[in-house]
């Protein structure tokens, strides 16, 4: 799941080398954290969140053809 992630992440964005996913698993579900660099967050979220919806609905899918749970969060830095 965090290699699909980085794929269409660096897909995306202008500056694809600050691409970064961290995987966490928990009890329940795994947890995916993606960092782009600040000017290309606007390019991952997209117009009213339609790209980041959109790429939570593409690994949802890919989720429930293994039988898990993925949650996307997108860090923005500070």
């Amino acid at each position: 799941m965090k290699e699909l992630v980085q794929y269409l992440a660096r897909s995306l964005v202008n500056n694809p080398d600050a691409v970064e996913v961290k995987e966490t698993q928990g009890e329940t579900a795994s947890v995916l954290e993606l960092k782009v660099a600040k000017e290309d967050l606007g390019r991952i979220i997209g117009k009213q969140g339609r790209t980041a919806k959109s790429i939570r609905t593409i690994l949802n899918a890919a989720a429930s053809r293994a039988n898990r749970k993925v949650v996307l969060e997108i860090v923005e830095e500070k």
